[in-house]
């Protein structure tokens, strides 16, 4: 018989060997699924590269246009077409127009992971217009928007060309001639009479009067008939209906 302690050493190198190799296989076996995983990542990327580049995005306008969004490639850049149709009335067929559109979303970390979902969003924008091109000039998905310019999609050009009608000049009014002021009659103010202070009496002494010498009166001549006839015809132009007679007696004064 082999002594105890061989025994035991025997037994401790064969559980040793058993747990390196339950942890060599846990390894291996971490390491295929975790190989798994990229791989199903990949593919899931591959298959979502494939369905925004060869499936288009198709959804309706606010006036019910059938639209179309299809992704290419410019070189570095990414371009979106947008393709609309309205419904036909009648007889006359619908309107047609299309819009591009471009820009670098792949500098959007969160567009590398679902760039379908990007244009998604784009398209819940372009439902609520009435034309899918008269739009903003630049959109910013939520998934990217706070990334700069560069990583959104920007108008590029438009077919028909959508312009803005400019607004029409207001028609000016001819302006109407300006009605002369009347010339109010010039009324002359009356001479007024300066009044007398009365004169104070000095104190210890009786009130003196004073004599009055009365003024020589001034001959005036008085105008004839024809001098009457113009300076009432004077009075009745310049002066008011109320002051005829006091304008031409002094007009008549004046002339004579």
């Amino acid at each position: 018989m082999w002594p105890l302690s061989v025994c035991v050493c025997v037994v401790c190198v064969c559980v040793c060997v058993c747990v390196c190799v339950c942890v060599v296989n846990r390894q291996q076996q971490q390491q295929q699924q975790q190989q798994q995983q990229q791989q199903q990542q990949q593919q899931q990327q591959q298959q979502q590269q494939r369905s925004i580049w060869d499936e288009a995005i198709k959804f309706s306008t606010k006036t019910k246009d059938s639209c179309t969004m299809v992704v290419s490639g410019a070189g570095d850049y990414t371009r979106l077409r947008v393709s609309c149709k309205g419904p036909s009335q009648g007889q006359t067929q619908g309107r047609s127009y299309y819009c591009d559109f471009q820009g670098k979303p792949n500098l959007c970390r969160a567009y590398n992971l679902n760039p379908r979902h990007y244009f998604t969003q784009m398209m819940w924008d372009m439902r609520k217009l009435s034309h899918a091109c008269q739009g903003p000039k630049v959109y910013r998905p939520v998934m990217c928007k706070r990334y700069p310019d560069e990583a959104q999609m920007t108008f590029l050009a438009s077919w028909p060309k959508t312009t803005t009608p400019k607004p029409s000049k207001p028609v000016q009014e001819p302006r109407k001639p300006a009605v002369p002021a009347q010339n109010k009659p010039v009324t002359t103010p009356k001479p007024v009479k300066p009044q007398q202070q009365p004169v104070k009496p000095q104190p210890g002494k009786g009130p003196q009067t004073k004599k009055v010498t009365p003024k020589p009166g001034r001959t005036t001549i008085r105008p004839t008939e024809q001098t009457d006839s113009k300076a009432s015809r004077i009075a009745s132009e310049y002066c008011w209906k109320s002051f005829h007679g006091i304008c031409s007696y002094f007009i008549s004064w004046f002339q004579n």
